[in-house]
Order: structure tokens, then sequence, then C-alpha cells
């Protein structure tokens, strides 16, 4: 539990510090820009999530490899498994960057987004479209210094980014009057910072990540397993986030005030949510270097150990959400705008009532994708999407607001439906597999 614990700390702070500075950045945005801008951007969060998932995912997949190699101790594997996924990267970030951006207009329009704050929307995710290269960078190059062990120098990174971020926030939109496009050219201009940042310390300080021409040579077998790894870690996130699409286009349909509810309280419970994606981050790293070292007996322990941790930090955030999650939304909305405030502090109730599924969700699913099966997470996904979905398009029109507020609870117990059988069989497949009953995949 200690190394778990200590692990998921160094991640959570420079999470926690990150999303700050989304909350800074959003209420920037708020106290700037106005109602309409705001909300166009909430707007967006979404397909932001589904796009910027998916680049998450794949990096956190391809590091899987590399943990597993550096837990064995094979070097040389490790190498090839880092150029091979620079490689894949790069690929992916010029097809993603040129696809969502030539279609940007029509993605908006297909999610019902409303007129009042189209054009803040748009203006406002395809600058953040267009910085998908840099989040690549920073996602890959954190996650393989992650891989080896080391949490605290990504979070250190991410923190200076995140500080660039505020800072530029207020120039861009204040005394430069940008506007909405300020509030996203400063995002991504921090995660450039942040990658460059991780970049140098990779250079400057690992030296069994020094390349060298033969790592370069390209090997079909190791850009099968990154995909292997990347892809499905990547469609996890995105097939989530296609349940958040639909929920937001029911979100959208109710109206400005309804998506002003839902971007606050979600932003709070974003921060709030951090220690869980903290922990998951943690379990993928543990779940890889473990396998690596075929001590098997460290899963379940490992598990037991993060879901008192992860259940433990559920209830308090729910008796803090509970009781000052009004006062927490003031920090984008104004007194008055009481409909608003009723409703993100009900979204913030009924949401930290299932937090320790979410807990669970986390905790899970990373570990098993760090032993190495990826696909469950995608199956994973796919339930959370059918959960999120079917409250989008058969209660939403009938309970409303409400409905809203019970979606993402029903994705995640869905989600644990799956995920603790799905662990109970991989870590008895495992077994056999290191037992040479059967073959590896």
């Amino acid at each position: 539990m200690s190394l778990i614990f200590g692990f998921a700390l160094s991640l959570l702070w420079g999470m926690l510090f990150q999303q700050l500075y989304n909350i800074i950045d959003t209420a920037i945005v708020s106290w700037f820009l106005g109602k309409e801008a705001y909300s166009g951007m909430g707007s967006t969060g979404s397909i932001n999530f589904l796009i910027m998932g998916f680049c998450m995912g794949v990096c956190n997949g391809f590091a899987i490899p590399v943990a597993q190699r550096f837990g064995a101790k094979d070097y040389k594997s490790m190498r090839k498994f880092v150029t091979h996924s620079i490689i894949l990267s790069a690929i992916f970030a010029v097809v993603m960057t040129v696809l969502v951006s030539v279609f940007c207009r029509q993605i908006l329009t297909a999610m019902k987004t409303p007129e009042s704050v189209f054009e803040y929307a748009y203006i406002y995710i395809l600058v953040i479209f267009l910085g998908i290269p840099v989040t690549y960078m920073y996602n890959l190059l954190s996650g393989i210094i992650r891989a080896l062990g080391d949490s605290k120098h990504p979070v250190q990174y991410l923190i200076i980014g995140s500080v660039v971020n505020i800072v530029l926030d207020i120039v861009f939109i204040v005394p430069f009057h940008w506007g909405i496009f300020g509030a996203a050219f400063a995002t991504v201009i921090s995660q450039g910072i942040s990658g460059a940042l991780c970049l140098i310390f990779i250079i400057r300080k690992i030296d069994i990540l020094h390349l060298q021409k033969e790592d370069w040579e390209l090997d079909r077998h190791h850009f099968v397993i990154l995909l292997n790894m990347g892809v499905p870690m990547g469609l996890q996130y995105s097939i989530t986030a296609i349940g958040s699409v639909i929920l937001q286009i029911a979100i959208n349909s109710l109206g400005e005030d309804a998506i002003a509810a839902v971007t606050t309280a979600s932003k709070v419970a974003m921060f709030f949510c951090i220690p869980f994606d903290a922990l998951g981050s943690t379990m993928a790293t543990y779940g890889g270097q473990n396998v690596g070292a075929k001590k098997l007996e460290h899963l379940q322990d490992g598990l037991i150990a993060a879901c008192k941790i992860g259940c433990g930090y559920a209830i308090l955030a729910f008796v803090v959400l509970a009781l000052f999650g009004r006062q927490f939304s003031m920090i984008f909305l104004e007194a008055g705008d009481v409909a608003c405030l009723d409703n993100a502090h009900l979204f913030l109730f009924y949401n930290s009532l299932f937090y320790v599924p979410l807990a669970l969700v986390n905790i899970v699913r990373f570990l098993i994708q760090g032993m190495g099966f990826s696909m469950f997470a995608v199956l994973a996904g796919v339930m959370e999407m059918i959960g999120r979905g079917a409250v989008a398009l058969l209660f939403v029109p009938k309970f409303g607001f409400i409905a809203i507020c019970l979606a993402s609870p029903a994705a995640w117990i869905l989600a644990d439906a799956f995920l603790i059988p799905a662990f109970i069989m991989v870590r008895n497949r495992l077994r056999r597999i290191f037992q040479g009953q059967v073959e590896v995949y």
C-alpha cells in the first residue's frame, strides 16, 4: 500500500495542479468573456475528451511494453519500443490533426451546439485540435518516464506548464484581447513546454533511453505489440467518450443554462476525481512492471491496497461535495444564477454518491491494461458508452436534468460488472502462461 500510495501521490500533485489551472482557465473565460463564451467552451468538453482521450490512451498504451521490458531488464527491446512508439505517435498525430480540423464545424453542428455559443465553441476546439501533436509529445514522453518508475519529473514539468498556461491566459485574454482563441492557444503552448521539458530530461538524465541508430531499425513485431496495446487503450477512452458525446447532445438540447450547469459541475468534479486518475495510472505501471518481472502474487495484493485507498477517498469526496458543492460552483457562476447553481449542486451530489464504483473502474481497468490485456479495457469502455448513451436517449427526454446527473453512475456500475470478473480471468491466464500451459498471445 505504501508503494502504491507514494507513486500515486507523486502523480496526484501534478494532476491536481493541472486541474487547478483548468479551473482557473475556465474561470478566467467566465469572468472576462461572459456566459456565452463560457458555455461555448463547455459545450466542447465531450468531443475534446473523445479526441484528446484517444491521444492520451494511445500514449499510455505505448508505455506499457516499455514498463514490461524495463521490469524484465530487457533494455535493448525497451529502446526499440520507444523508437517505434515515437514513429507511430507522429503518424497518429498528423492524421488526427488533419481529419478533426477539417471536419470541426460539422462535428459541432452534429452535436446540436446552440447557435448562441457556436462560434465560441468552434474557435476554441479548432485551436485545441491543431495542438494535437504537442498533446502526443507530452503524453508519450511523460508515459515513458513513468514506465521507468519515475512519476515525479513528469509532474514537475506539468506544474511548470500549468503556471505558464495561467499566465498566458491572463495575458492573451485581458491586455491582448484575443478572447476564446487566447484561452485555447495558451493551453497548446503550455503543453508544448511540458513536453519539451520531458524531452530535455530524457536526453540529459536517462542513459538507458539514449537511442542509437540500431534502435531505429523498423521491426514489425514491435509495431504489432504497440498497436495491440495503444489502439485498444485509445479506443477505450474514445468509446467511453462516445457515450459522453451522446450525453452532451442531450445536454445541449436542454439549453444554455443546462450547459453552464454541467460545465461548472464537471469542472469541480474533475478536480475531485483526480485521485482516481492517479490511482489508475499508478496501477497501469504497477501491473506492467510486475508482469514483466513475473511477480503475479503482487497483483492481487496491489489491487486490494489500491481499492482501500480509492474507496476511502470516495467516501470523503462525497461528504465534501454533498455539503459544499454549491459553494464550489460559485467559482464559475454568479450567486444570482440560482437555477444553474442548483443544478450544478444536484449533479455533484448524485455523481459523488457513486464515487466508489468510479474508483473501482479506474483501478481495475488500468491494472488490466498494465497486465497486457488492453482489449478488456475497450470492452469496459463499451459498457460505459452503453450506460451513458441509454440514459441520454431514453431518460433525459422524459426526466430532464435529473437523468443527466445519473448517466455517469450508470456507466460506472456497468463497467464494474464487466471488469471485476475480467481481472480474475486475465490473472488466471497469465498464471497459465508463466507456467507454460498456454502460449503467450
